[in-house]
């Protein structure tokens, strides 16, 4: 026993680790596990405690950590699941409802034309509920008629509209008009002042494809530029702090949205330190949203684990409200799917006890090492944007569209070839999973920043094939399994998977060892398209001789191959049409194989 009480574990260093890791790598360097983000931070495999910087407290500058000391303990933040309505009773009825079952902000869609139904309908709330409310360009007549219900003081929450980002999506539609904007955030600061009025909605950019860094910039230039237009209304530098909110998408990579919303805060306390706002009002108040555009329209049940992730990480970066999308609202949300997203939020509070500790993401290595980087980076994009002239000129000119668009782009591509994983609609698709149509998305404009889905090309696939097999066609392949099913498994069930997302159906034949065998297959399925599937030794022993009679007798079928054997010319010449392999661009294969079932439904 005095031996077990007198031992110590001996210390590993640094330097043990990479010794270790790089014989388990075979002699290859520890820089090899390094990978790259969209946003040009390197991550490495290990943190210590050297990667860390000094994170501070909750509740004190730069308030990485929170804007409050004892973090949810005793300001939870505000569930505000955003009501669809289509009049004042159904509005009132539906938030008496949510308020019943822990729904704890009054939030809405606002409805253009109908603010005041809306005021009718919801300030009988305001005396226990914050608002939570993008108003949009009906923000002036929902306050003008908030004030006719004589609620003229009391308000709490945000009733908000970004006039950057409503010009951000209509670019070229019509120039930016801010018209009594000033006006009427200036009037509301008088008669209402613990509402926030100033809205910056970054989420119009996180849906459009940027990624972390652009998200932040974009944010912190808008805000900017809501600052300079108050002080030439007369405000002060510490009212107008008070009365900004700030609205972030939280998307997929859980840990870079948790650093996102911790360096957007360090951001903007290091631009109100600048224009000199006293330090109690810096702290950014944070309304996010899960994202758009991460979501499926196939499989849908996966967004509510999508959801989850991103309601996670939105709470462990400290934001005040949340808003978490039904998981099937590409389709027309249920009240199932309405209650489900909101007791996501109730589950991280009352089950995860969430709400119970401060910032339980500080003082992680990693997080505070991708919390420094992001602010860092997006802070040089900040001033980039400033010397461009300020976040109007770049939307304006399209410098902004375009640096997102590049972006955008990366992530599309990386969908397609399937880097980037998208479960259950690139990969592990349900071949049994309908849908409708992908929804018709309003409002759209040529030069502004659309939203979107990394998901779209791939269901634009599905709904094209399922048309098609309505036609008559045969959205299938035969996959011809040479040798042994040791031989075949692994690249059978790797192209089961790669025609799938495009909604073809795969059929395996049974062992094949000769060109009888493979006939017979091919006579029972009558397929229009084959792949061969085995390993790179029995393709050299058996199948270039059985494609080359298999094309001499069956010209008009579409054979194809797994894998990258040594003689592709070889193969090529033989008649085989293309090779399907990991590094093959998925959507891209797919799209040309319906076309071909297309132009064949056609002829």
């Amino acid at each position: 026993m005095d031996k077990i009480m007198a031992y110590r574990f001996s210390e590993t260093t640094m330097a043990d680790w990479k010794n270790k890791a790089e014989q388990a790598l075979k002699g290859k360097s520890t820089d090899t596990l390094n990978s790259r983000t969209y946003e040009s931070i390197i991550l490495k495999p290990l943190y210590t405690r050297e990667d860390c910087v000094n994170a501070g407290y909750p509740g004190s500058p730069d308030f990485r950590r929170g804007i409050n000391p004892p973090g949810y303990r005793d300001r939870k933040w505000h569930i505000a699941q955003q009501i669809s309505w289509d009049s004042a009773d159904e509005l009132s009825r539906k938030l008496k409802d949510a308020f019943s079952k822990g729904q704890t902000s009054i939030s809405f869609k606002m409805k253009e034309g109908f603010e005041r139904d809306a005021a009718i309908a919801s300030y009988g709330f305001s005396e226990n509920h914050p608002y939570a409310i993008d108003a949009g360009s009906g923000q002036a007549a929902f306050l003008s008629a908030l004030d006719e219900a004589d609620r003229t003081a009391g308000l709490t929450g945000y009733i908000g509209f970004d006039p950057l980002a409503e010009f951000a999506i209509r670019n070229g539609d019509k120039p930016l008009d801010l018209g009594d904007y000033a006006e009427t955030i200036t009037g509301a600061a008088v008669k209402h002042t613990n509402l926030r009025t100033v809205l910056v909605d970054a989420g119009v950019y996180h849906n459009g494809g940027a990624n972390a860094v652009q998200e932040l910039a974009a944010a912190a230039a808008s805000g900017v530029f809501y600052i300079e237009r108050l002080l030439e209304a007369g405000m002060d530098i510490d009212s107008i702090f008070t009365k900004i909110v700030f609205s972030f998408a939280t998307g997929a990579n859980f840990f870079m949205e948790i650093a996102k919303f911790r360096a957007a805060r360090i951001i903007w306390d290091r631009i109100g330190e600048l224009y000199g706002a006293v330090e109690p009002v810096r702290g950014m108040v944070i309304a996010a949203q899960t994202s758009q555009f991460t979501k499926t329209l196939y499989d849908p049940h996966v967004n509510l684990l999508r959801a989850g992730n991103e309601a996670f990480a939105a709470v462990l970066g400290g934001v005040q409200y949340l808003h978490v999308e039904p998981f099937d609202s590409l389709e027309g949300a249920t009240p199932l799917s309405e209650r489900i997203a909101r007791n996501i939020q109730l589950i991280l509070q009352e089950e995860a006890y969430l709400d119970k500790v401060a910032d339980p993401a500080g003082g992680s290595w990693y997080v505070e090492e991708l919390t420094e980087q992001l602010a860092e980076k997006a802070w040089e994009l900040f001033v980039k944007i400033d010397s461009l002239g300020g976040m109007h000129a770049v939307l304006a000119t399209g410098w902004l569209k375009k640096e997102i668009g590049a972006t955008l782009d990366q992530r599309m591509s990386d969908a397609k070839t399937r880097k980037q994983s998208i479960v259950g609609t690139n990969v592990y698709a349900n071949l049994a999973e309908t849908a409708k149509a992908i929804p018709e998305q309003r409002d759209v404009w040529e030069h502004g920043i659309r939203g979107t889905r990394l998901s779209i090309p791939f269901e634009e696939l599905r709904l094209k094939t399922a048309a098609l097999e309505k036609s008559g066609q045969k959205a299938s392949v035969g996959l011809i399994c040479l040798g042994s099913l040791k031989e075949s498994k692994a690249r059978a069930d790797f192209v089961e998977g790669f025609v799938a997302p495009g909604g073809i159906r795969a059929g395996r034949s049974g062992v094949v060892v000769s060109l009888d065998d493979a006939e017979e297959f091919i006579a029972e399925t009558g397929f229009p398209r084959y792949c061969f599937c085995s390993t790179d030794e029995r393709y050299k022993e058996d199948g270039l001789g059985i494609l080359t009679e298999l094309k001499r007798r069956h010209p008009g079928i579409l054979f194809y191959l797994a894998g990258q054997p040594g003689e592709k010319d070889e193969w090529l010449e033989a008649g085989l049409t293309d090779f399907i392999h990991i590094k093959s661009n998925c959507h891209d294969f797919l799209a040309n194989v319906i076309a071909e079932m297309e132009a064949a439904a056609n002829d």
